[in-house]
């Protein structure tokens, strides 16, 4: 891929000449403020670092304040614009203030429809479950119930892991490694960085870091037989748990797509023991990887599927959806006070609508394909790039030491295999990948960065990206990356 300069994407998504290296200043300057006047980025800044948690992720990385925003591209309080690629972590499938969102939330506000229900049902409700229905997997939704849960996906986490533990009258859990499901207790149990749990970790088949140091279909076959070996084996201290929970694609843990065949196969083997199968498509769902939900890409009907962040249209909402014989609930088994999100609901049905109608999942497979070849290309040039992957529009890039030695070696030195299949792989570099973000948001380009030791650079652009502002968006990140492999690394 050649580096460029690269284009200014304004407010409407329309070019507007050509990009500089710290980022793109509106023509009116910054909102708030005037010509010659007080800027309040700084004073926000300051403010927020002296008055907020030490918890705070994205500002540490990201010290932007935005002001307006629009599809891909926001606007901060200094004026500068950037191509907006982390997408509030993939809540945005639309991108920022969609007109079909806003008309959405716009109506329901002149109405005059309560905005605060509880659990109580509302036309605004019977829409959104209708559309979601008419979505999900076939199998699932013929026979399938939804609980609203509180306005976040870890919360619906939780509610299925309390969900199968009820149903099935056992405690233990199987996840995987690398894998998150949120920042609740029992979500953290099943994360990949957990400690003290009651949770049985699994190896999540990937190629460039294998496990068993071999990747690819046997790698993923090996990973298959370990939980088989688990399960079955009378001495494997793993008694038959309540369910298993995964993610058809890890994305904070560096966006490893699963295989399918590893999908059906982990399928096949929770259905004949029994055991209830919970898909996190939290990340994943309404046409990020190229299928509405990324189960289908397998053929996979999970028992249980956990949705949030893009079905709520930029707004709170989170649901588990499940097999009508698991609904063993009892009134106020899971509850919450703010689960009858009406202006999060009105903006999901919209949403999920919108993306049926306009085929924006083909959409999301065609450029997702495009967009890897081109990093794939890019990979070449850059030998610090050690692999590229994803599916659809979750996609990563992951910054290695190519002049380190390989993270391991292969199981049979005999067989083995160049770097990329999981026996070669270089050591992380998280300093470059923590520079190639700087990089990337001096040149007007917000990304995140994901995986072992935050080494994966993480783009989840809104589903409606135009071709051009997809040339954009590769031209600033290859310009970063040149800018970041030259240059030295702040630790």
């Amino acid at each position: 891929m050649a580096v460029t300069e690269t284009a200014v994407v304004p407010l409407d998504g329309e070019p507007e000449g050509r990009g500089g290296a710290e980022g793109e200043r509106s023509a009116g300057g910054a909102a708030g403020g005037t010509a010659g006047g007080p800027d309040p980025h700084e004073g926000i800044l300051r403010r927020q670092s002296a008055r907020e948690s030490a918890a705070r992720t994205y500002a540490r990385a990201l010290p932007i304040v935005p002001v307006r925003a629009r599809g891909l591209t926001v606007e901060g309080a200094d004026g500068r614009r950037y191509l907006d690629c982390l997408s509030g972590a993939g809540a945005l499938a639309l991108g920022h203030n969609h007109p079909v969102v806003l008309e959405a939330i716009r109506k329901v506000l002149d109405s005059g429809a309560p905005l605060h229900v509880l659990d109580l049902a509302t036309p605004v409700k019977d829409a959104f479950t209708t559309e979601l229905f008419r979505t999900l997997p076939p199998g699932l939704a013929d026979r399938a119930r939804v609980q609203f849960c509180g306005p976040a996906g870890t919360d619906a986490v939780e509610a299925a892991l309390k969900l199968v533990r009820a149903a099935t009258g056992r405690t233990g859990l199987l996840a995987f490694t690398g894998a998150y499901h949120g920042m609740t207790a029992g979500a953290l149990e099943v994360s990949g960085g957990a400690t003290d749990v009651r949770v049985t970790r699994l190896p999540y088949p990937q190629d460039y870091r294998c496990p068993f140091g071999v990747g690819g279909d046997r790698g993923a076959e090996l990973a298959a037989r370990w939980t088989e070996s688990l399960l079955d084996d009378d001495r494997s201290g793993v008694p038959r748990p309540a369910g298993m929970i995964l993610e058809p694609v890890q994305g904070e843990g560096g966006v490893h797509p699963a295989p399918d065949a590893w999908m059906r196969r982990m399928r096949s083997i929770t259905e004949t023991r029994s055991i209830p199968l919970v898909v996190d498509e939290v990340q994943t769902g309404v046409g990020r990887t190229g299928r509405f939900w990324a189960v289908e890409h397998s053929g996979v009907v999970p028992d249980v599927m956990v949705l949030s962040k893009a079905i709520g249209g930029s707004m709170p909402l989170a649901v588990v959806v499940y097999r009508d014989d698991l609904d063993v609930w009892s009134p106020g088994a899971h509850a919450g006070t703010f689960r009858g999100n009406q202006l999060a609901m009105a903006a999901g049905t919209a949403t999920l609508a919108y993306v049926r109608e306009n085929r924006l999942v083909e959409r999301a497979a065609a450029l997702g394909t495009r967009i890897l070849d081109q990093l794939r290309r890019l990979a070449e040039e850059f030998p610090c790039i050690g692999d590229v992957r994803g599916r659809g529009l979750m996609l990563g890039v992951e910054l290695v030491d190519p002049e380190a030695v390989p993270g391991r070696a292969p199981l049979d030195p005999s067989t083995a295999v160049p770097p990329g299949d999981g026996s070669g792989s270089c050591p992380a570099a998280p300093a470059l990948a923590a520079a190639v973000q700087r990089e990337c948001l001096r040149r007007g380009l917000i990304v995140e960065l994901g995986g072992r030791q935050a080494s994966v650079i993480r783009l989840l652009p809104p589903l409606t990206i135009s071709d051009e502002q997809t040339n954009a968006v590769l031209d600033r990140l290859a310009d970063a990356v040149a800018a970041a492999a030259r240059g030295p690394v702040r630790r």
